[in-house]
């Protein structure tokens, strides 16, 4: 099968032949139709990302049929359109029976590999996608089930004035579900105006182009008509969290999605004085995804915005190598893993 390997740090990635794995006990073989480029991918070729060894296939994000059963697979069967979750747990810990097997202690995250014609996964890590849902959706489970969780661990106000700071497709998801969950005014504060359109799209009222603003602070209260109740740091770059401290009300709440492996620096005693809630999520349980897909069958298909561009596997290398530069105009770009 033809794959997308990672090199190591700054190599970016090759394309090759390899062997079609073989799922295991409680797997499944999964034949990848779709699958998107998220930021950790491309953390991980800049050597930023500990879970990501030279020589593996990356890609997280993706959707496509069940073609082969591992033992004892019992919950699906072969050609079910499948979105999994990229991790593989026990199935029988607490964790695991709560539908979050990335806290599985025995969990594994080096099973799925979407950026390949086909890739194992776990029987109990998979949804079953919904009638009609197009690849395009299936592949944007996993980003915006990213999002679902952050806002719900924010347990947000009705009304609520909302300050999502980055505006990749973490920040956006995060403003879709801000939007459909009850916020109030939704702010996205950004470098630049790049991704307004479809901010505004998924649910933002105002766009903050740090570019063009010379306070902030002041900027994000005039747009909300006050400090937010609730700041998504969704940057993943150092000092968003500071800044996010800094923007929220007092007895606010700040919640990090941003993928940072750099250290932050921010006054404890600026969080104590304003007494907020400081919250980090990581990603999702099992009903996040489902959820995600139940409303994009539903209808609601805003999040299709996000994708900018869609490229086959012998262009992935180059694409990918773009993705890097901070100036591009991409949002999402998707794989097809196969010509035909």
């Amino acid at each position: 099968m033809k794959v997308a390997i990672f090199k190591g740090a700054g190599r970016g990635l090759s394309i090759e032949d390899r062997p079609i794995p073989i799922p295991k006990a409680g797997e499944v073989l999964v034949r990848v139709h779709r699958v998107g480029v998220c930021g950790s991918d491309l953390h991980a070729t800049e050597g930023d990302c500990p879970l990501a060894a030279p020589g593996s296939i990356l890609g997280h994000e993706f959707c496509g049929e069940v073609v082969a059963l591992g033992p004892g697979v019992t919950r699906l069967k072969v050609s079910d359109r499948v979105a999994p979750m990229p991790f593989v747990g026990c199935g029988s810990c607490v964790a695991c029976l709560a539908g979050r097997p990335h806290h599985c202690p025995r969990g594994r995250y080096d099973v799925v590999s979407g950026f390949s014609q086909y890739s194992r996964a776990g029987q109990n890590e998979c949804i079953v996608l919904p009638e009609g849902l197009s690849d395009e959706a299936g592949a944007l489970i996993e980003p915006l089930a990213v999002g679902l969780q952050g806002v719900r661990k924010a347990n947000l106000p009705i009304d609520a004035r909302v300050l999502i700071t980055g505006a990749g497709p973490i920040g956006l998801a995060t403003a879709f579900w801000a939007r459909r969950l009850g916020a109030g005014a939704i702010a996205v504060m950004a470098r630049s105006r790049r991704r307004e359109g479809i901010a505004a799209t998924l649910g933002a009222d105002h766009f903050i182009a740090q570019q063009d603003t010379a306070d902030a602070a002041v900027a994000v209260n005039d747009a909300l008509g006050g400090p937010p109740d609730v700041v998504f740091e969704a940057a993943g770059v150092p000092g968003a969290i500071a800044d996010a401290i800094g923007f929220v009300k007092p007895e606010g709440t700040v919640v990090s999605l941003g993928f940072s492996t750099k250290p932050e620096t921010f006054i404890p005693t600026v969080a104590l004085w304003k007494e907020i809630r400081l919250l980090f999520s990581l990603c999702y349980d099992r009903q996040d995804f489902q959820y995600t897909a139940d409303v994009m069958v539903a209808g609601d298909l805003r999040p299709l915005a996000m994708i900018t561009g869609t490229v086959k596997m012998d262009a992935l290398p180059e694409r990918f190598a773009r993705l890097l530069d901070a100036k591009t105009s991409d949002c999402k770009v998707m794989v097809l893993p196969w010509d035909d």
